[in-house]
């Protein structure tokens, strides 16, 4: 029988005790905190006004092919009747898939964009699920609780500029007709649980 030799052992034993630490560390060592596992790192800057572009400056803007949603990652161009946006003070804009990422945003503005607060926005808009148009967050109506999937194929919020073609959207899809004011953080919250974007 071949026997191994005891500084082979010892080797080996030791390679051993370095790799368990490096991956389950122990003692002084910092350990992330719990919010860490949820965090989340998308680069999406508001989009700068551009005085070419002949729009007033605290008017809503077309979206931009490369603009990301803060809160999820995705292109809102590539969804149009479901995008959103912020436009700021100073003219930028913030860009979102949906009207779900657009409330989220406005509830902890600082989480997905420090360089601005509550306090900066100008104009809040979503798009009109009929017509394509944008329409001001506080005139619009939402329909909350139907069958229809937003961009990240989960419920969402479709929006109307009246209260008549929310009703209509709600009597074919179901869900209820809401102001964005009559949203719930609890509904809110079960409609972006899932809306984190992992690099």
């Amino acid at each position: 029988m071949r026997t191994v030799p005891k500084l082979a052992l010892a080797a080996t034993g030791a390679a051993l005790a370095a790799a368990a630490f490096v991956l389950f560390p122990t003692g002084s060592a910092e350990q992330a905190p719990p919010e860490a596992a949820n965090d989340f790192c998308v680069v999406a800057p508001a989009t700068p006004y551009e005085a070419a572009s002949g729009l007033p400056m605290l008017a809503p803007k077309a979206v931009p092919d490369d603009a990301r949603c803060p809160v999820c990652g995705m292109y809102p161009a590539r969804f149009p009747h479901w995008a959103a946006q912020v436009v700021f003070n100073d003219g930028a804009s913030q860009f979102f898939d949906s009207p779900v990422d657009l409330l989220v945003f406005l509830a902890r503005i600082e989480r997905y964009n420090p360089r601005y607060a509550l306090a900066d926005v100008a104009g809040r808009f979503v798009t009109d699920a009929d017509t394509g148009k944008w329409t001001a967050l506080e005139q619009a109506y939402f329909v909350h609780g139907s069958k229809a999937l937003g961009p990240m194929r989960d419920g969402d919020l479709p929006a109307f500029a009246s209260r008549a073609q929310a009703a209509r959207f709600a009597a074919l899809n179901g869900g209820r007709v809401l102001k964005h004011s009559g949203i719930s953080a609890a509904e809110l919250g079960a409609l972006s649980r899932n809306r984190r974007h992992h690099h």
